[in-house]
């Protein structure tokens, strides 16, 4: 065991969610910031010490505040303190906690505050009225941004096509994970509804989960006026609910600081391992759909770091914006989706606040982790299209060895890729697709599909009797022809 001052531990976690009934009860995100930071210091259980922090780390939201940690660290009290803000990606979470928990095991800090929160449902609400929420001024520029420089979400090539949300692409993957399993398109949705009846079931037990309603896996596939089409295979419920409005914290300490403050050793929670890796940016060159390279190498070297197995895992949180990004990864990492693969309800049903949601699923497994002594738990973060990946590893009692964040970039990058053509015109298989919805109607196809060069090319079509035809009956692996990368010939 090597067990120092400088261990780095969680030691305050804390929750807001703001249900309004109108606009007048709306809280701006920074106050939600500040209310989950008030919390955090209580849960600490050792008085008023957040005037002592070191960093305030705030994790990028779609908000317009130019540096709201400088003005958390005021309202704290705090005098000396580094301000810092991250790129936009879900992936930013727990990339902040690998560097955060590198710089106290290192000395170079022993107090830190990460924040974050999101107020989609109250904007939504105020668009639709024509109201301008007011915003507290938060100026000037934070002292350090953590994360690499951004890339574009997609590829040109799909850009082109009109494919440019997360929606689009994600529903793909799941009808090619149908067709690799040999599923029928009513046993595939059987079976993802029931993944999603299952994270609801969590999400019920989770006291800072949105959603309080209990779903059965019938009414989560099955469309209606309050769980509209979106993107076949998926209905509403089946997307990351992003009308929420909720706000976390979490105070990160080492060993040496939480003891000089008092706080009680219950609540200690070790991070054990961290890791990053990046998979081939976008779904237009990656080599499958219904595969991650880049969560492969990730989970390896993480189980490997935190000297655990994937079956013996108390408590798991994996992403899951959409229910492609939780079967890719429980494939990947080997678990069962027979187990709960999260602490909080997911996306959808504990709630989808954007960049913010693994700050949620980390402060839930902090509280889960205080109850289970000898736990250890897994969490996931993933930004784009299952692109950008970093986990992290949790753990009840001192590890065995220091905390390592490691970056596994270099095997992912000498993997295949795909070629993918912008313009095709010849013989191709049908690899995936996607059918969009106007209401509850069916509007437009988009195809992806393998040449006879095994390239991979786009097409779109909106032939209504196809697109109809595409939500009840298998198109991947049919053999189709490709005009000039604008038309589609169903050849079989």
């Amino acid at each position: 065991m090597n067990f120092s001052a400088n261990t780095p531990i969680l030691v305050g976690v804390g929750q807001v969610l703001n249900r309004i009934h109108d606009l007048s009860e709306a809280l701006e995100p920074l106050e939600m910031m500040l209310q989950a930071v008030r919390l955090a210091e209580t849960d600490a259980d050792a008085g008023s010490f957040l005037s002592q922090v070191q960093s305030v780390r705030v994790v990028r939201g779609m908000w317009n505040y130019e540096n709201p940690a400088k003005l958390i660290g005021e309202r704290l009290g705090a005098t000396n303190f580094e301000t810092v803000g991250t790129l936009i990606g879900g992936n930013q979470n727990q990339a902040v906690i690998n560097v955060t928990a590198c710089e106290i095991r290192d000395g170079d800090l022993d107090l830190v505050l990460i924040t974050g929160a999101e107020n989609g449902n109250s904007s939504t609400k105020a668009r639709k009225q024509g109201v301008q929420l007011e915003q507290t001024e938060a100026p000037g520029k934070y002292d350090r941004i953590i994360g690499a420089e951004q890339q574009p979400e997609h590829h040109e090539f799909e850009v082109a096509k009109g494919i440019q949300r997360a929606i689009q692409v994600y529903p793909m993957y799941d009808n090619r994970i149908r067709f690799s399993r040999g599923e029928s398109i009513s046993e595939h949705l059987e079976r993802v509804s029931g993944l999603w009846s299952r994270f609801n079931d969590v999400g019920l037990r989770n006291p800072n989960a949105w959603v309080q309603t209990d779903m059965t896996a019938e009414e989560i596939r099955t469309p209606s006026d309050s769980n509209r089409p979106i993107s076949f295979p998926y209905t509403k419920f089946m997307n990351a609910n992003m009308s929420v409005n909720m706000g976390a914290a979490l105070i990160m300490s080492s060993v040496g600081k939480a003891r000089k403050l008092g706080i009680p050793e219950s609540k200690w929670v070790y991070p054990l391992a961290g890791v990053k890796g990046y998979d081939h940016f976008s779904a237009s060159v990656r080599d499958e759909f219904d595969t991650s390279p880049g969560i492969r190498a990730v989970a390896a070297c993480l189980l490997d770091h935190s000297d655990v197995t994937a079956d013996t895992l108390d408590y798991v949180d994996l992403y899951s914006c959409f229910p492609s990004a939780v079967q890719v990864a429980a494939k990947e990492y080997g678990l069962s989706e027979e187990r709960d693969l999260t602490v909080t309800g997911g996306l959808t049903f504990g709630g989808g606040p954007l960049n913010n949601y693994v700050m949620h699923s980390i402060a839930r497994t902090v509280e889960l982790l205080r109850d289970h002594p000898g736990g250890k738990a897994l969490v996931t973060a993933n930004g784009g299209n299952i692109y950008k990946h970093v986990h992290g590893t949790y753990g009840k009692e001192p590890p065995n060895r220091p905390f390592t964040a490691d970056d596994v970039q270099s095997q992912i990058d000498a993997l295949p890729s795909r070629k993918c053509l912008s313009n095709y015109d010849g013989p191709a298989n049908i690899e995936s697709y996607t059918v969009m919805y106007d209401g509850f109607q069916p509007s437009i196809g988009h195809v992806a599909c393998r040449t006879t060069g095994n390239e991979r090319t786009w097409v779109n079509t909106t032939d209504l009797e196809l697109v109809q035809a595409m939500t009840t009956e298998e198109f991947c692996g049919r053999s189709v022809y490709v005009k000039g990368g604008k038309e589609l010939n169903i050849l079989n």
